[in-house]
C-alpha cells in the first residue's frame, strides 16, 4: 500500500514536471512570435524627406507601421522605367518583407509579372492597369478633390483661361484632369482649361517652362498641377497669378495660393496594413477611398478666395458626400462624343481603368 502510494505521488511529480517544461517551452516560443515585427517595404520614386508626394507618402507610412508596431525597410530614389524597381523588390524580399508597397505609377508595370515569383508577398501598387493574384491596385480617388478646386478656379478665373501643367497622359493623371474641368465648368461654363504634359513626375526645369508658356502664351490667370513638386506654384508666384497646390498646403506662399488638393496617406496606409495585419490583403483588385472616409479633400482656402466661393465649394463637397457622382449625367468628352447619358454615372471600374480621353473644356497647348 505504501508503495502504490508512493508510486502514485512520484507519477503526479513527474507529470507536474511534463507539464512545467512543456509551459515554459511554449512561453518561449509565443513570447519569440510575439517579439518578431511584420516587415514591411517601401519604394519611392525620391528621397524620404523630400516635400510632394514622396515626402508625403514615406511620412504616411512611417507613421502607419509604427501605429501598426511594423518595421519599414525603404528604397529611395527608385526612377521609373530604369530597370531599378525590380532589383529593389528582390532586395526587399530578402531582406523579410512580407508585404512591398510600390509608390509610383510606373512601378506595377514594370514589375507585375516579377511579383508572380513571390507568391507568399502582399504588394500593393498605385497603377490601376496591373493586378495579379499577390497584387493590388491603390488610390484615393483624388478626382473627387480635383473637382472641387476646379469650381474654385472657375470662380476665381477673369480671363476665363485656366492652365494645367500634367506629368502623364494615364488614367490618373486624365481622370484629375477631366474632374477639375468639370468643377470649372459648373462654376463658369465659359471657362477653358488647357493642358500642357511633361511626361516627366519631377523636373523643374521643363514644369516651370510649361506653366510660364501657359502663362505667357495662353494668358492663364490660375494654374494649377499633377507633379511631385511645388514648381508650378512658383513660376505662378513669379507671375503673379492664383495657383492651386497638390499633395500638402505650402506656408511659404501668398494668398495667391488658392488651395490645394490634398491626401492622408497615412489614413491610407494605415487600412492597407490593417487588411494585411488581418489576412485579407489582396482580396480585391483594386482598394480606392475618397471623400467619405476623409482621405482626399481641398486644404484650407486662402483669403484671397470669398465666401461665397468657399460655400459653393461646401456646397458640391455635401452633394458629393450625400452621393452625388462627380462623372453622372450628360458628360461629353472634348470631340464632342456623348460618354455618359441623363441618369446614368461612369463606373468606378472604367474610371480607373478606361480613362483614355478629356471631358469637353480640356484644350492642349500648341506651339
Amino acid at each position: 500500500m505504501e508503495k502504490s502510494k508512493k508510486y502514485r505521488w512520484l507519477l503526479l511529480v513527474a507529470a507536474t514536471l511534463v507539464l512545467v517544461v512543456i509551459f515554459l517551452l511554449l512561453s518561449g516560443i509565443l513570447s519569440d512570435r510575439e517579439g518578431e515585427k511584420h516587415k514591411v517595404g517601401f519604394i519611392l520614386s525620391g528621397g524620404a524627406t523630400e516635400d510632394g508626394w514622396n515626402g508625403m507618402h514615406y511620412r504616411g507610412m512611417k507613421s502607419a507601421c509604427e501605429t501598426a508596431e511594423a518595421d519599414l525597410l525603404i528604397e529611395e530614389y527608385v526612377l521609373e522605367g530604369s530597370g531599378q524597381c525590380g532589383t529593389a523588390v528582390r532586395e526587399l524580399v530578402e531582406a523579410g518583407c512580407e508585404m512591398v508597397v510600390l509608390s509610383s505609377y510606373g512601378y506595377s508595370e514594370e514589375v507585375h509579372e516579377l511579383v508572380r515569383e513571390y507568391p507568399e508577398v502582399v504588394f500593393y501598387g498605385n497603377s490601376s492597369e496591373y493586378h495579379e493574384e499577390n497584387l493590388t491596385s491603390y488610390f484615393v480617388k483624388m478626382y473627387q478633390a480635383r473637382y472641387l478646386a476646379g469650381i474654385v478656379a472657375g470662380s476665381m478665373t477673369e480671363s476665363n483661361r485656366i492652365g494645367y501643367v500634367a506629368a502623364m497622359n494615364n488614367n490618373e493623371v486624365n481622370r484629375g484632369i477631366s474632374a477639375f474641368t468639370l468643377g470649372v465648368r459648373k462654376a463658369n461654363p465659359e471657362a477653358v482649361v488647357t493642358v500642357i504634359f511633361t511626361n516627366t513626375w519631377d523636373d523643374e526645369a521643363r514644369e516651370k517652362e510649361a506653366a510660364n508658356k501657359l502663362i505667357d502664351n495662353v494668358g492663364v490667370d490660375v494654374i494649377t498641377y499633377h507633379q511631385n513638386q511645388t514648381y508650378v506654384v512658383e513660376a505662378a508666384e513669379m507671375a503673379g497669378i492664383y495657383s492651386i497646390g497638390y499633395h500638402e498646403s505650402a506656408q511659404q506662399f501668398s494668398d495667391r495660393y488658392l488651395t490645394c488638393v490634398k491626401c492622408d496617406w497615412e489614413q491610407v496606409y494605415r487600412e492597407l496594413l490593417q487588411e494585411f495585419l488581418k489576412g485579407k490583403a489582396n482580396s480585391t483588385e483594386n482598394f480606392w477611398i475618397g471623400l467619405e472616409t476623409g482621405a482626399v479633400g481641398l486644404a484650407e482656402f486662402s483669403d484671397a478666395v470669398p465666401q461665397n466661393v468657399q460655400k459653393a465649394v461646401k456646397k458640391a463637397e455635401k452633394e458629393l458626400l450625400d452621393g452625388k457622382e462627380v462623372f453622372s449625367g450628360v458628360i461629353y468628352d472634348s470631340n464632342g462624343k456623348l460618354q455618359c447619358g441623363e441618369n446614368e454615372l461612369i463606373s468606378d471600374e472604367r474610371l480607373l481603368e478606361q480613362f483614355d480621353w478629356f471631358v469637353e473644356g480640356v484644350g492642349f497647348y500648341e506651339e
